[in-house]
């Protein structure tokens, strides 16, 4: 790790510019942002105590020739403002943004190795924009609102960052099992990322509030995330692993086993084999060891990090007798209905085993999914009656009810596969034709993320009756 921290330094080294920037790829122009983005991340592991700067000389100095490089940039731009305007809204995200970079290479920020004092000018251009964050703070995003705390509480006003962390506890989600979250509509912005939201919450309240029950229940929903979906970047999941090492109880310093009791009896933890670093585990009964009182579990985690994992119940069952899944925080509810011609257009009538379909007979399928949380890669499987015939038969990118997904019609079964499940109430239709008379069961619709198999979910079975013509 040695080896490739210095191989990682040697590069930055060489992609530096002349003007002390850093362009995005190779070749490019120097680019602000990502420049201030490299000093935030030394700036990162320096607040977790990482030597780097003292053991890579060359290291610090490329952070002072940068971060003389992102002042020059903000007093450019503050020489740009009209006098005129210097009393309204100038808080730029970028600006915003150096507020906090900076402020880790200054009086005032925690562990701080390597202070780069500010010029006269530079003083006067940061002075000016915490002015500004004091003015204008409640008009930004929480992920702003989350640098302006951590730079007021380090160089400006620190009343006005706990202000500022009083109005975020306000608006803060809480959740006895997805933890303490803020409410973020999906953004292609940098400063609009929901990962990057919540890692950068967890050391506003750690470093401004001194909140630990709250920077507990952020890390549960961090990590609840991530159990669902893919961090999508490497930057949020840089974000997330500094957050996580930040501040807390070290979750990976698991001491205890995890007590569970089955039908009043204790499992045996501690004699099952576990996979190393993770501790994952799995216990099976077979047919005759299945009792009634095995289904009354109650699990106790002596532990202070979060645990989590699933029992599975498999059984066999007439498709027509299945009941539906409840109280899960997926849930399908799956119905049929008969599409007739009236004098008003077309109509749908709900199908149930009294009602009496005749082959030829036009069927629409509507399938309502609820999903309490984001969720990524999730397959839906909508098993089909055998006198029926799909009309949907080419397999092909859809867009429904807001959401898109890729449709796959096979001999048995509709498939959906979803890749990003937002929170919400979802409604998928597609129509069939009856063409053999009997008596069928149309079979049960099943959702399951491939990311967590445990997050699974079935409809009710449902029978029909086919009349000849």
């Amino acid at each position: 790790m040695s080896d490739e921290l210095g191989r990682a330094v040697d590069k930055l080294v060489e992609r530096q510019l002349p003007s002390g920037g850093f362009s995005w790829f190779a070749g490019g122009p120097d680019d602000p942002y990502m420049t201030q983005y490299l000093v935030e991340g030394i700036g990162h592991l320096d607040r977790l105590g990482v030597p780097v700067l003292q053991e890579h000389p060359a290291l610090a100095q490329l952070l002072e020739k940068a971060v003389r490089y992102t002042d020059d940039r903000m007093v450019e731009r503050y020489n740009d403002i009209q006098p005129q305007d210097l009393d309204k809204d100038q808080l730029g995200h970028l600006a915003i943004h150096w507020l906090y970079a900076r402020s880790f290479f200054l009086e005032g920020a925690k562990g701080v190795q390597q202070i780069i004092p500010l010029s006269a000018e530079a003083q006067k251009v940061h002075t000016y924009y915490l002015g500004q964050a004091a003015q204008w703070w409640n008009k930004r995003a929480p992920y702003a609102q989350g640098l302006l705390a951590l730079s007021l509480h380090r160089n400006g006003p620190k009343e006005v960052a706990t202000k500022i962390v009083a109005s975020l506890k306000q608006r803060a989600l809480q959740d006895e099992e997805q933890g303490m979250y803020w409410k973020a509509d999906f953004s292609w912005y940098w400063y609009e990322m929901p990962i990057e939201t919540q890692s950068l919450m967890i050391e506003v309240f750690d470093e401004v509030a001194r909140d630990d029950q709250s920077v507990e229940a952020m890390k549960i929903w961090l990590l609840k995330n991530k159990q669902t979906n893919r961090w999508e970047t490497t930057k949020g999941t840089a974000a997330a692993v500094y957050a996580l090492l930040l501040k807390g109880d070290n979750w990976l310093a698991v001491d205890l086993p995890v007590e569970i009791t089955l039908g009043g009896a204790p499992l045996d933890v501690a004699a099952i084999p576990k996979e190393a670093g993770t501790g994952h585990f799995q216990k099976t009964w077979n047919a005759g060891e299945i009792r009634t009182e095995l289904g009354q579990i109650t699990v106790q985690n002596p532990n202070k990090n979060p645990a989590w994992g699933a029992v599975y119940w498999q059984y066999f069952e007439q498709l027509d007798k299945i009941t539906r899944f409840k109280e899960t925080p997926l849930q399908l509810d799956k119905k049929l209905f008969k599409e007739i011609n009236t004098d008003r257009g077309p109509q749908l009538v709900p199908l149930d085993a009294n009602t009496p379909l005749t082959v030829g007979d036009l069927v629409k399928v509507r399938i309502v999914l609820r999903v309490d949380r984001e969720m990524e890669y999730v397959h839906l499987k909508d098993m089909r009656g055998a006198g029926f015939e799909p009309l949907n038969v080419l397999s092909q990118y859809q867009w429904q009810g807001g959401m898109g997904y890729f449709e796959s019609t096979r001999d048995l079964s509709s498939n959906f596969f979803i890749g990003y499940l937002p929170k919400g109430t979802f409604v998928f239709e597609y129509p069939l034709r009856v063409t053999h008379a009997g008596d069928f069961s149309t079979g049960i619709c099943t959702i399951q993320s491939m990311y967590a198999p445990e997050f699974t979910a079935h409809s009710e079975g449902i029978r029909v009756r086919v009349a000849k013509k």
